[in-house]
């Protein structure tokens, strides 16, 4: 199978964004270390913090040339700081290399794919990455081409998973979304077993500390 490769800002034009959009702040880390790990990183990789979703979803945006509207995250959704990597993950902050928004696996689930990519060497994308990629590469959100991110899910008391699945994809303002965000960046989940024709099954190459 092949993956896609994903052209991103350098690690430190991206530290630079995230300064100037306070995720710094959001994740606990001066704005100085920020820079300082960003400009020893890989050239190719996404630079990710520990701020949480719920913090990073109204920063997102469309690409440029769609109106300006903040990101948001679906209503029955309250819990989504709760989601949590079901992967090894380095120490925030980290770089993720090799995205792929899993434009292979639409129309799968991510039961299906999962093991897929683990068995291709690849590893699912988290929330956070995806919330990360998103901030600094709005345009890989279009309409009936987005993704779910099946690395980060809710494990509940009994040890068990619950079934949704967080995803990212643009909202059409239907229902409890409203009609003023529609075309907003949407923060939501799929079932873990369903599958969607314009949801991909969002993976990376590796992670590496900063």
């Amino acid at each position: 199978m092949r993956w896609t490769r994903v052209a991103l800002p350098s690690l430190t034009d991206q530290a630079e964004r995230l300064v100037r959009l306070g995720v710094h702040d959001l994740a606990g880390i001066p704005a100085a270390r920020l820079r300082e790990v960003a400009a020893r990183g890989p050239a190719d990789g996404l630079l990710v913090t520990s701020a949480p979703a719920s913090a990073l979803a109204p920063l997102l945006r469309r690409a440029e040339g769609h109106e300006e509207k903040d990101g948001f995250v679906v209503e029955d959704m309250t819990d989504v700081d709760l989601f949590a990597p079901t992967v090894d993950v380095p120490d925030a902050p980290y770089a993720a290399l090799g995205l792929d928004r899993g434009d292979a696996f639409l129309d799968r689930t991510p039961k299906e794919s999962v093991p897929e990519l683990l068995g291709a060497g690849r590893s699912p994308m988290t929330l956070a990455e995806g919330l990360h990629w998103v901030l600094q590469d709005p345009g890989v959100l279009q309409r009936n081409a987005c993704f779910m991110t099946p690395g980060s899910r809710l494990r509940r008391a009994d040890g068990s998973y619950d079934a949704r699945t967080p995803a990212l994809w643009i909202s059409n303002g239907t229902g409890r979304d409203g009609r003023e965000r529609r075309d907003a960046v949407k923060l939501g989940w799929c079932w873990w077993g369903n599958r969607h024709t314009w949801l991909g099954i969002a993976s990376c190459g590796e992670r590496l500390p900063v």
